[in-house]
């Protein structure tokens, strides 16, 4: 006999086992919830009256249960306390750490993601608030796959006013993150035609297999102090390329800025190929030498697809990323992106509207871009200091990273690497962001954006004795 309770504010399901008898039914039914974690060690069961009147059993019957079960320490009894399930040292169904699991480590300077502390949370309250009393009942039904119109038509004005991108609100894609803008692209881009994509090397190794699952070959275009070596699109080593995905405002991870002479050649090559540029503007809005460098999609919106985010300004959490695209693309996209998840989900997209709408979107930049500059400052005056001196840092003008370029005579990379999991420091390493195995440039990438501020400076302190 199958029975569900739900009186006392949980629900559960309990297998009764009339053949058994209804006491030790219960018995049975409670133990095995117990024990396959069903039932959670704290869980506050019903009192025997309640779940008596929900089973359609006697009192007496489930406090005999009860009472067994208290014996043989599965529940625990306190009076005026009611019943609860007891805590049991490896039971069943409980979360366990898999084999061979590492312990997170104790300051974390990986770059890719901003610290959480930052997120606006009264001003998204305040943006949620306003958004939802204000949101029609359509809103709350299946969406637009582009996204919604409110997000999308401050979204247009928000990226011309900042970044320089020329579109309209017919142009923008919402999408659930970049990866999916990329993959979605890419996808689209395979069906029309594309067999390669150039991708910046070093670039970010995810973002290389997101194209190959969406089933363009991956192309290495070399980067060096001036950005992506635009002018090799032409040469036979990326012939095949019709399509190419770089970073202008801020490469990752070597941190410089594609120069102006290689932005023409890049515009150049698209327009004589007819080919796509796709711009992932991932940290544009972080500069702090001189005003951000303006988005290249706005020199040749019908030949750049920009892709932006609210990953590293508000949180990963929010999934949030757009895509602005030549009119062409815009059909295909949007039945890609109708076929994928049918559109990003539209309270969130209502909250940012009215967070950029506000202009409280625009505060949240301004201080989150004052307090990285400070540790961007203060990583470099830490690491001025001692024997971490002898240490190259570039890409240090812009974004939430710096590259720490290793001296010739060592330490290598491996070594480095070792040395900052035994101090508990987690960095990335350049090598893994190469397209293939070689002779690279040895060097450690440090994300000062991802600490909470009060754990920042422990984390430089550990990492000047990992450098040292």
């Amino acid at each position: 006999m199958s029975e569900d309770w739900a009186t006392f504010g949980i629900d559960l399901h309990l297998d009764l086992d009339a053949a058994t008898g209804r006491r030790s039914g219960l018995e049975r039914a409670l133990r095995d919830a117990v024990r396959d974690g069903r039932l959670a060690a704290g869980a506050r069961l019903p009192s025997t009256r309640a779940l008596a009147a929900e089973l359609g059993l006697s009192r007496g019957t489930v406090s005999a249960a009860y009472d067994q079960l208290v014996a043989e320490g599965y529940l625990t009894a306190r009076r005026g306390s009611g019943t609860e399930v007891a805590a049991l040292t490896g039971q069943a169904g409980a979360p366990t750490a898999p084999r061979g699991a590492v312990a997170p480590a104790r300051h974390n300077l990986r770059p890719g993601s901003p610290d959480p502390t930052t997120f606006p949370v009264t001003a998204w309250l305040r943006a949620s608030r306003r958004a939802l009393l204000a949101a029609p009942a359509e809103a709350y039904g299946y969406g637009d796959p582009r996204g919604q119109q409110a997000l999308r038509t401050v979204l247009a004005d928000y990226l011309g006013r900042t970044r320089g991108v020329l579109t309209t609100p017919d142009q923008l894609v919402v999408t659930s993150g970049y990866v999916q803008a990329l993959g979605l692209l890419t996808q689209v881009l395979h069906h029309a035609g594309t067999e390669a994509v150039a991708m910046e090397d070093p670039g970010l190794a995810v973002h290389r297999e997101v194209v190959r699952r969406a089933g363009p070959a991956v192309l290495p275009l070399p980067v060096d102090r001036h950005g992506a070596r635009t002018e090799l699109l032409s040469t036979r080593d990326l012939e095949a390329a019709s399509a190419a995905v770089v970073t202008p405002a801020h490469q990752y991870p070597m941190g410089d800025s594609l120069h102006p002479d290689r932005r023409r050649a890049l515009i150049q090559w698209a327009r004589s190929r007819d080919g796509l540029i796709i711009e992932d503007d991932y940290d544009g809005e972080f500069r702090y030498d001189r005003q951000p460098v303006g988005a290249l999609q706005g020199t040749a919106p019908d030949h750049v697809a920009y892709i932006g985010t609210a990953s590293k300004t508000l949180g990963p959490a929010v999934r949030l990323a757009w895509l602005c695209l030549p009119a062409r693309l815009v059909d295909p996209v949007v039945d890609a992106k109708l076929h994928a998840d049918h559109h990003t989900e539209s309270l969130g997209q209502l909250a940012f509207a009215d967070l950029i709408a506000s202009h409280a979107y625009d505060r949240h930049l301004r201080a989150c871009r004052l307090r990285y500059r400070r540790r961007r400052d203060l990583l470099l005056a830490r690491l001025a200091e001692g024997r971490s001196a002898g240490y190259a840092i570039t890409g240090i003008a812009a974004g939430l990273h710096a590259l720490i370029g290793l001296p010739a005579g060592g330490p290598t990379e491996p070594e480095v690497l070792a040395r900052a999991a035994a101090y508990g420091v987690a960095v990335d390493g350049l090598a893994n962001e190469f397209h293939s195995p070689g002779d690279h440039r040895p060097g450690i990438i440090v994300g000062y954006g991802t600490p909470p501020e009060h754990a920042y400076p422990a984390a430089l302190d550990a990492l000047a004795r990992v450098l040292g």
